[in-house]
């Protein structure tokens, strides 16, 4: 490889040197003296070096070598681990090595290609150049010119006359390339640098030395490029603006859009009117639910879409020297914001009221169930009543049926003073209906009324037919004391039935495992009191038997049946009956209520156990944020190591939405079974979708960031070394590792990067003026992006108005206006027709028909002037 570099590297050194009158035979034997390398170093570079020392000895060529090497680290040139002494001691390495770095430097750097530069820009120029020919594929310098038809292919591309490329064939290799190399040396003064031989016997030729050799084609090639150049910057230039535009219309319309459908839904959360049933509550909340897992989620990356098109619009509006993005009025980033926080703001607590309202209407139901069985029995008990009290059966009866009606208006009244608890309940459950705003409360308010006034009827009554008959018991004294027993222990008795059928058939809500072992517990309680009740009934029904018997014995008159209660055993015992029917329903209805409560039970500690994952996962993810957002500023590697980072650590966030919606169809379960706590995570849904949502927000914003580091890179020329010095030298003084400098920390910096900036009032001003450019809002902290906006700006160079102008005069033949021919012919069509549709026809005093004017359409594309 060394004598194919060095072939290669003294025909170049001649190709150059033969301009100044001399020649090279051995490389590193005549560079040894310095004075033929200070020589190819003036005649490369047009400039004059320092004055040669012409002595003979070692000490002058070291000095001599040291002034090129000087020359040639001057222009930004690195030299690692070459030294004087090894090129004056003819080291073949190290003096090979010196050539290949004057090559890169002075043939290779400047070359740019559609804004790729050196070896990239000069592979791209191979591409596009051979690019026609379908038998050429170039994507390297070394095997991809191994059959020669790539030489060949750059010659007719721009000398079509000196080759006859359709004879070539792809076979033969050796002809193929010493045409080439034959036709350069004697047609474009390019010598022949490379031995055919060597590249076909080669596996893999040195890629060195075909660069240098391609490069002479380029610098031969170059001068025909000028109106493709200029050209092409037009196109790049229109298509940035047409890009651009089309970017504003999208942005308007997406806030347009968004904006409107926050309009339509703030005022539908906002809507607090409760329904009057449940089932047109839950489907409020069944609405909501849809709004939350179907309407909104889109909406939310809409909005960060919407954020980060706006970022990357201004961004690239910066990046080409045009002005800021200023959207419509009312459709500003922070006008969305706004909008966003109203809705947020609306969202907030409405599915908690609808929870509340759902408890409160079940709560309602449960009551007004409650208060019409409540009412039926009392209304049941009082049928009859009243009529009974009017009666003045007392007038015309014996005094045994006198002190017979006493007694049994004595069981009455406790009878009736049996009843008041139940009135009372009955007036209490009205009076909770109407304070929870029961839907119905008119009609309950008027039978709960009704109810009160018969029952203050009935007591007046009592106690009018109590006076009648005590005034009536002075002529009376007989009374049955056998009936009036059974009458004073059947009424109770009977009253506990009718209390026990009411309880067994009271309908229950809860909302625990410990609520229903309550209940059952309470009822296994009421259970072990049948046998005492079932004894109690045996002697109530024993007294009747011993009535009967005694009637029978003493042959008594008795017309009709007790004359102290209308309680008959029949009745007792049917009731008994139903007590003892009931008892098992109840059994089943609070066992099925068990089951339903221990499924619940299992719903709580299935999404307990999920949230205790996913909420601490979520929490972690979101305290690395900052860590998220260094990334951009502090990893190695390039920018699209950083953005490949980024967007593997998004796919391992995005990977776990589908625990996100196992979880999300886990609550579903449990508010569709209305369970409304859990003691087994002090997780939410709420919680988990908001940190979702602001996680994924995070990473987009930070690899949002990233990109347009690539694309400022890319748009000013940096290289990726440059990028690594400023990355460096950014987190050097970031001592907080805050993503941000402070105004010291960045003076230091820049003094770090070489700036010259002094502790006197010149420095000072000078400061101020690049942190106005660097900190605009005065916010005292300098970002990384608006660090590498600074750097770029003083590093790389970027299209202007003027060079716009330039490229315009080139295609117009160095005139002052342009026609639409000119344009239609050296443009692309579509951007051709926008030239011609934005362009003012041209006033000047040398002006054509048709003249156009192409100076103050290129200030316009830079807000210089109106469009």
């Amino acid at each position: 490889w060394k004598d194919g570099m060095r072939q290669t590297f003294t025909a170049w050194c001649n190709s150059h040197l033969r301009k100044a009158g001399t020649q090279i035979e051995n490389i590193e034997e005549d560079f040894r003296d310095g004075l033929k390398l200070m020589l190819l170093l003036e005649v490369i570079s047009g400039e004059r070096l320092a004055k040669p020392e012409r002595g003979k000895m070692r000490v002058h060529k070291i000095s001599n070598v040291n002034k090129a090497l000087d020359f040639i680290a001057s222009k930004g040139v690195k030299l690692v681990s070459i030294g004087a002494e090894e090129i004056v001691d003819g080291n073949v390495k190290m003096t090979l090595g010196m050539i290949w770095t004057i090559i890169l430097r002075f043939a290779i750097q400047d070359i740019s290609v559609e804004e790729t530069s050196a070896k990239e820009g000069l592979l791209l120029w191979c591409q596009r150049k051979t690019a026609p020919y379908k038998n050429v594929n170039i994507q390297n310098f070394h095997i991809s010119w191994k059959d020669g038809l790539g030489f060949c292919a750059l010659i007719h591309r721009h000398r079509p006359e000196l080759i006859d490329y359709g004879k070539l064939r792809k076979d033969d290799p050796l002809t193929n390339l010493n045409t080439a190399f034959d036709v350069a040396e004697k047609y474009l003064d390019i010598p022949k640098m490379l031995d055919a031989e060597d590249i076909v016997g080669t596996a893999r030729p040195d890629e060195k030395a075909i660069m240098t050799y391609v490069s002479s084609f380029y610098h031969a090639f170059s001068g025909a490029q000028k109106a493709e150049t200029a050209a092409n910057r037009i196109c790049k230039v229109l298509a940035v603006n047409q890009e651009n535009e089309q970017l504003m219309e999208d942005y308007e319309k997406l806030a347009s859009d968004l904006l409107e459908w926050i309009r339509r839904t703030i005022p539908w959360l906002e809507n607090r009117v409760p329904e009057n049933t449940m089932h047109a509550m839950q489907q409020k909340l069944e609405d909501f639910r849809d709004y939350r897992r179907l309407h909104k989620p889109p909406k939310v990356q809409e909005k960060c879409q919407l954020e980060i098109n706006f970022n990357t619009l201004q961004t690239k509006l910066r990046l080409s020297n045009r002005p800021a993005f200023m959207p419509s009025e009312g459709r500003m980033v922070s006008d969305i914001n706004n909008a966003w926080g109203c809705l947020e703001q609306a969202e907030k607590g409405y599915e908690e009221w609808l929870l509340n309202e759902i408890r409160r209407l079940e709560r309602l139901d449960h009551l007004a169930e409650k208060f019409r069985q409540k009412a039926s029995i009392h209304e049941a008990w009082t049928d009859g009543k009243e009529a009974m009290l009017r009666q003045k059966d007392y007038e015309t009866a014996t005094l045994s049926e006198i002190k017979a009606l006493l007694k049994k208006h004595e069981a009455f009244e406790s009878d009736l003073a049996a009843h008041q608890d139940r009135v009372e309940q009955i007036a209490a459950i009205a009076q909770e209906l109407n304070e929870l705003d029961y839907y119905d409360s008119p009609s309950v308010n008027a039978r709960c009324q009704k109810i009160c006034d018969q029952w203050d009827n009935l007591g007046a009554l009592t106690q009018k037919r109590r006076e009648a008959l005590e005034r009536t018991e002075k002529l009376l004294e007989t009374i049955d004391q056998l009936y009036l027993e059974y009458a004073k222990r059947a009424a109770p008795f009977n009253n506990w039935m009718e209390g026990a059928m009411e309880d067994l058939q009271d309908t229950f809500i809860v909302h625990t495992i410990e609520e229903i072992q309550g209940l059952t517990t309470a009822h296994e309680q009421f259970k072990a009191t049948l046998p005492d009740a079932d004894k109690e009934r045996q002697a109530i029904l024993g007294i009747h038997n011993e009535v009967s018997k005694i009637v029978q014995t003493y042959h008594v008159n008795m017309a009709g049946t007790n004359p102290y209660t209308t309680i008959t055993p029949q009745e007792i015992n049917g009731k008994w009956d139903d007590v003892r029917q009931l008892v098992p329903r109840r059994d089943q209805a609070l066992t099925e209520e068990h089951a339903r409560q221990q499924h619940n039970e299992r719903l709580r500690k299935q999404f307990g156990a999920q949230a205790n994952v996913i909420g601490p996962w979520i929490q972690t993810k979101m305290e690395d944020e900052q860590e998220i957002g260094r990334i951009s500023i502090e990893m190695h590697g390039t920018l699209e190591d950083q953005l490949s980072h980024l967007r593997q650590y998004e796919k391992s966030i995005v990977n776990y939405k589908p625990k996100i919606d196992q979880l999300e169809g886990d609550h579903q379960l449990i508010q569709e079974a209305l369970i409304f706590d859990n003691k087994h995570t002090n997780y939410t849904m709420e919680h988990i979708r908001v940190g979702w949502e602001q996680l994924l927000t995070t990473i987009a914003r930070t690899i949002n960031e990233v990109e347009n580091q690539i694309l400022t890179r890319d748009a000013k020329g940096i290289s990726q070394e440059q990028m690594n010095e400023f990355r460096a030298s950014f987190n050097h003084f970031d001592r907080d590792h805050s993503g941000t400098l402070g105004p010291e920390e960045f003076k230091a910096c820049l003094i770090s990067l070489g700036y010259d900036i002094g502790n006197d009032p010149q420095g000072e001003a000078e400061f101020a003026r690049i942190m106005s450019i660097v900190d605009p809002n005065r916010l005292g902290v300098v970002t990384f992006q608006a660090f590498i906006d600074f750097m770029s700006r003083e590093t790389a160079d970027t299209d202007t108005a003027d060079q716009v102008m330039a490229s315009f005069k080139i295609l117009a033949g160095d005139k002052n206006y342009i026609t639409m021919d000119e344009l239609r012919r050296e443009l692309p069509p579509d951007q051709a027709e926008y030239c011609i549709a934005r362009m003012a026809p041209y006033t000047g005093p040398d002006a054509v028909p048709g003249a156009l004017d192409y100076m103050s359409f290129s200030t316009a594309l830079y807000g210089e002037s109106d469009l």
